[in-house]
C-alpha cells in the first residue's frame, strides 16, 4: 500500500471516528455510528494487529477530541492554563483514552477466523471492553460512549435490561456485520445480503418488542427547577456574589413546587465564608422552608479548610414538608437538614490524581480538592417519593446510581441530577449531558428532573423523555410535574449488586470462544495481511 494511499485510509478514519459526535449531539441521526463502526471494520478486516492497533488509535482519538474538545474552555478561559498546553492536555488525554480501543482492535485483528458470523460476534465482545476499560479504569471517563447516540434510536428500547454499554456492544456488532458485508464479491452477493440483513434485524427487533416498562407510578409531585445563570468566571466573584444569593434567594421565596431544586453549587461558599459574606443569609434561606410544607434541595460545599470539604446538596424542609423521619442530617441533632456528598469526583475539577498537583497548581479552579461521599446514599424521603440526588457528571455512572436500587423498599423514586457546567461555555457539552441524563432515565426506568447553573435544565420521564426544560444561559425557573415511580427494572438489578462486571466477563468468554474457533475452525482463504 503506497504512503499516500495509507494516510488516506487513516484520515477517513478519522472522520468516520469525529462523526460519530453528531449522533452524540442529534440524536436522530443514531443511524451514523454503526456505518462509521462499519468502516473501522472494513478497514480492520485484513490488517496485521499492529495497523489494527493504528487504526484503532486514529479513530478513537477524533472520536474522543470532536466529543471533548470543550474540556479547552475549563483550562483555558477559565483554569487560566496557557493555550497551548491546554490544547495538549485534551489531545492527550483523547490519545490516552483510545489505547483501550487500540488495543481491542489489535486482538480482534489476532483473533479473526474468516467466519463472519464469529468475527462479528468478537468484535463486539472487543469494543465493549474497550468501552468498559474507560468506564472503570483510573476512575473512568466515559463520555460519548456509543451507546449514547442510540438515545432516540430503536436500540433505546434495551436499556432497561444491558444498559448503555450493552447497546453500545449492539451497535459495534451491527456495524461489524455491514463491515464484513462490504464490498460484496461477485460470488457471495447471497453472503453480504444476509450479513446486511442480520445488521438491520439488530435494529428493527427491538421496535418490534417494544420498550419495556417495568416500573409502576408512586404518585405525583410539582417540582420548581432553578437556573441561575451565572458565568463561570463571576460565580466565585466577591463583586458579584451578593447579587447573586440575592436573586436565589428571591427565586427560592417565589418557587411553588412541592420540591425545589438550585444546582450545583448556587452557593458556592463554605459555610463560615457564607456567614461572613452574607450574616443571616442562610438562615433566612432555611426559615423560609421550614416554616412551609415545601422540600429545598440546594447544591453547596460543605466543610472548612482545615477538616476537608465536600460538594453536597443540602435538603430543607419543615414538619408540614412530609419528609420522613430518620433523613441524613447536615449536622448530627440539627433537625430539618438533608445531606447528600458527592461520590465520583472529577479528575484535576475535584481531586488531584498522584503526581499531578503541579497540573492543577497551574489552574485557578477554586475547592479542588474534595472529600468524598458514600456510595449507597440514603434517598430524601418527601411525602410519597425518595428523591436521590447525583451531583454533576455523576450520571455518567448507571452501575454507581442502581446500587442505590439494591433495596427495592428504599430505591429512589425519582432521581435530582445538581450540575454546573457553566465551565464549558456554550458548547455541545450541554446537549450531550443532557442525553446521559436521559440514557439514566431509561436504564432506571426514574424520572430525571435537572437543576443546572446554565442549561440544560429539564424535566425527563421515565421513559427518557424531556417533558419540560427551560433555555439555555437564561435565568428563570422551570415549573412542572413529574410521576414518580417504583420498581426495579434487569439492568438496576444486576448493575446494583455486580457494576459492570457482568459485561466484562461475558465479553471475555466471547473471546475465549473465539480463540477456541480460530484454533478449531478451518477459515476460508484470506488475503495476506496487510502491513
Amino acid at each position: 500500500m503506497s504512503r499516500m494511499r495509507r494516510l488516506g485510509g487513516l484520515v477517513a478514519l478519522a472522520a468516520l471516528g469525529a462523526g460519530q459526535t453528531l449522533a452524540c449531539v442529534h440524536t436522530g441521526l443514531w443511524w451514523v455510528t454503526p456505518l462509521a463502526v462499519a468502516g473501522l471494520v472494513v478497514r480492520l478486516r485484513e490488517a496485521s494487529p499492529r495497523s489494527a492497533a493504528v487504526s484503532g488509535l486514529v479513530f478513537g482519538t477524533a472520536w474522543l477530541l470532536a466529543a471533548v474538545w470543550w474540556l479547552f474552555i475549563s483550562m483555558h478561559r477559565y483554569g487560566g492554563l496557557p493555550a497551548g498546553l491546554a490544547a495538549a492536555a485534551v489531545v492527550l488525554l483523547a490519545l490516552s483514552l483510545s489505547l483501550y480501543l487500540a488495543l481491542a482492535c489489535a486482538v480482534w485483528a489476532r483473533l479473526r477466523t474468516g467466519f463472519a458470523g464469529v468475527d462479528a460476534v468478537s468484535f463486539a465482545a472487543c469494543w465493549l471492553l474497550a468501552e468498559w476499560a474507560r468506564a472503570v479504569i483510573f476512575t473512568g471517563f466515559p463520555w460519548a460512549a456509543s451507546g449514547y447516540t442510540q438515545i432516540d434510536g430503536p436500540l433505546a428500547a434495551l436499556a432497561p435490561w444491558v444498559g448503555v454499554y450493552g447497546v453500545g456492544a449492539l451497535v459495534a456488532l451491527a456495524g461489524a456485520w455491514l463491515g464484513l458485508a462490504w464490498p460484496p464479491a461477485p460470488r457471495r452477493v447471497g453472503r453480504s445480503a444476509a450479513l446486511v440483513a442480520a445488521a438491520m434485524g439488530v435494529f428493527v427487533a427491538p421496535g418490534l418488542i417494544g420498550p419495556p416498562d417495568f416500573t409502576r407510578t408512586a404518585g405525583t409531585q410539582t417540582v420548581t427547577l432553578l437556573q441561575t445563570s451565572v458565568p463561570q468566571d463571576e460565580k466565585f466573584s466577591g463583586e458579584r456574589l451578593p447579587q447573586n444569593l440575592a436573586w436565589l434567594a428571591e427565586a427560592l421565596a417565589q418557587a411553588r413546587g412541592q420540591l425545589i431544586v438550585a444546582p450545583e453549587t448556587a452557593i458556592p461558599l463554605l459555610p463560615f465564608q457564607l456567614a461572613e459574606l452574607a450574616p443571616g443569609w442562610w438562615q433566612g434561606v432555611v426559615e423560609r422552608f421550614t416554616s412551609s410544607s415545601q422540600v429545598g434541595l440546594l447544591g453547596m460545599p460543605l466543610g472548612s479548610f482545615e477538616d476537608g470539604y465536600t460538594n453536597s446538596a443540602v435538603g430543607l424542609y419543615g414538619v408540614a414538608s412530609g419528609v420522613a423521619a430518620g433523613t441524613p442530617q447536615v449536622n448530627p441533632g440539627t433537625a430539618g437538614h438533608y445531606r447528600y456528598d458527592k461520590v465520583h469526583l472529577v479528575p484535576f475539577g475535584e481531586f488531584i490524581p498522584t503526581g499531578f498537583r503541579w497540573f492543577t497548581n497551574l489552574m485557578n479552579i477554586p475547592l479542588g480538592d474534595f472529600s468524598r461521599g458514600p456510595l449507597d446514599a440514603p434517598s430524601l424521603v418527601a411525602g410519597s417519593q425518595r428523591v436521590a440526588p447525583n451531583i454533576c457528571y455523576e450520571d455518567l455512572f448507571g452501575e454507581e446510581l442502581a446500587v442505590r436500587f439494591r433495596d427495592p423498599a428504599r430505591a429512589p423514586t425519582v432521581l435530582v441530577n445538581l450540575s454546573n457546567i457553566g465551565w464549558f461555555g456554550d458548547t455541545i457539552a450541554l446537549p450531550q449531558h443532557l442525553n446521559i441524563s436521559r440514557m439514566r432515565s431509561l436504564e432506571l426506568q426514574r424520572p430525571m428532573l435537572r437543576a443546572t447553573n446554565t442549561g440544560v435544565t429539564a424535566i425527563i420521564d421515565h421513559q427518557g423523555r424531556v417533558t419540560h426544560r427551560l433555555e439555555p444561559f437564561v435565568r428563570g425557573a422551570l415549573e412542572g410535574a413529574y410521576e414518580g415511580r417504583i420498581g426495579t427494572t434487569p439492568f438496576a438489578w444486576w448493575a446494583g449488586r455486580w457494576g459492570l462486571w457482568p459485561l466484562f466477563g461475558l465479553a471475555l468468554m466471547v473471546l475465549a470462544l473465539a480463540a477456541a474457533a480460530r484454533r478449531w475452525l478451518r477459515p476460508p482463504t484470506l488475503r495476506p495481511d496487510l502491513p
